[in-house]
């Protein structure tokens, strides 16, 4: 897939090798293949564009997992997310290419530099958190050096040294970079490289005041990045189920977590899930629908505030998003598999026959 145009609009949804959310506990093999195709298939069955494929220091390689996805699917994109600093850009650049060769071009990489020492050390990473994201920057450069120079190149930085890198593999069209973080180093990061910058589900003014910091970042290097909402629709046929059904949702969240014997969070190391507490701390629910109380229960660790209503009502929701510049949602559900069949039947037809209707309204005012 190319690099999609500024306007238009894409869904991304989730799949994980295993049936778990913060109301399934995780158990059994690490792996059910039948779950992940099952998943997968649901997905390009209900029309979404593409699928992240995460990254933990724990859990499956997302590479490989992403290979597997590419072969029970026909058309579905992969959002692979990577974490720089364990694999040499060189290599992960063929890696990449090579898969989105085999595929057809349906390769995009979500890069992440790690927002947790806790969880870096536990694959041997101790370098601060501003270093990771200069480490970032540069394994970009020579990433992208490597999928497009026509020759052998030199690359001398404090991270990586190369002397005539080159891939003889290429990407078949551009392989799109999503990023995400909120502190400085990772703006200055991003505006040099990302062409999509992923926010989470915050409220409209936090949304509008972090786009405008990117887009600023951005300018200085002549890019206009897309922008990209990570959010949990929690969907209902009325508003008052919706509400009801977030309210449970919660109440298994708890119950889960005190099961395992976890009692209050600590304080999250990265901006972003700070960001999400600062919202959640002045009330459970903001804007129209933006439920933050499952965010707050959690210490915000990950894609943890919902939008709640009827198809219709999260449709418009993600409607007041995109007035903001927003033009990528990456939605997933608590319940995965169920939720992501109820988004492809009900939430993405509301949500563009919704844009349909406010394009039409527009060309004739």
């Amino acid at each position: 897939m190319s690099l999609l145009p500024p306007e238009a609009v894409e869904f991304i949804g989730f799949v994980a090798p295993r049936h778990t959310s913060e109301i399934h506990p995780a158990h059994g093999p690490a792996i059910d293949r039948d779950y992940l195709k099952l998943l997968a298939q649901a997905h390009e069955w209900g029309g979404f564009d593409r699928v992240l494929v995460a990254f933990h220091s724990t859990t499956p390689d997302a590479l490989l997992l992403a290979t597997q996805v590419a072969s029970v699917t026909e058309r579905l994109g992969l959002m692979i997310a990577h974490r720089t600093g364990f694999t040499a850009p060189t290599v992960a650049a063929r890696q990449f290419a090579t898969l989105d060769q085999l595929t057809g071009g349906r390769v995009a990489i979500h890069v992440i530099s790690g927002g947790d020492d806790r969880e870096l050390a536990q694959d041997g990473d101790h370098l601060t958190k501003d270093q990771r994201y200069a480490r970032t920057g540069e394994f970009l450069d020579v990433v992208r050096q490597s999928w497009t120079a026509t020759a052998p190149f030199d690359y001398a930085g404090r991270y990586y040294r190369v002397e005539r890198g080159f891939s003889e593999v290429k990407p078949v069209d551009a392989i799109s970079v999503y990023f995400g973080g909120a502190s400085q180093a990772a703006l200055a990061v991003a505006g040099r490289h990302a062409d999509t910058y992923a926010l989470w589900g915050e409220t409209h003014a936090q949304v509008a005041e972090l786009i405008g910091r990117v887009r600023e970042a951005s300018a200085a290097h002549g890019r206009a990045p897309r922008f990209s909402l990570s959010v949990r629709p929690i969907l209902a046929e009325t508003e008052a189920r919706a509400w009801q059904r977030a309210e449970d949702i919660l109440a298994q969240t708890r119950a889960v977590r005190a099961a395992k014997g976890l009692g209050s969070v600590a304080t999250p190391q990265n901006e972003g899930s700070r960001r999400l507490l600062a919202a959640a701390a002045s009330g459970p629910r903001h804007d129209k629908r933006l439920f933050t109380a499952i965010a707050a229960e959690t210490g915000a660790a990950g894609n943890s505030t919902a939008l709640v209503g009827t198809p219709e009502q999260v449709a418009d929701a993600l409607l007041d998003y995109h007035a903001l510049g927003v033009r990528t949602f990456l939605i997933r559900g608590f319940d995965p598999l169920e939720d992501a069949i109820q988004y492809g039947r009900a939430l993405l037809p509301a949500f563009r026959a919704a844009l349909e209707r406010r394009g039409a309204t527009a060309e004739a005012a």
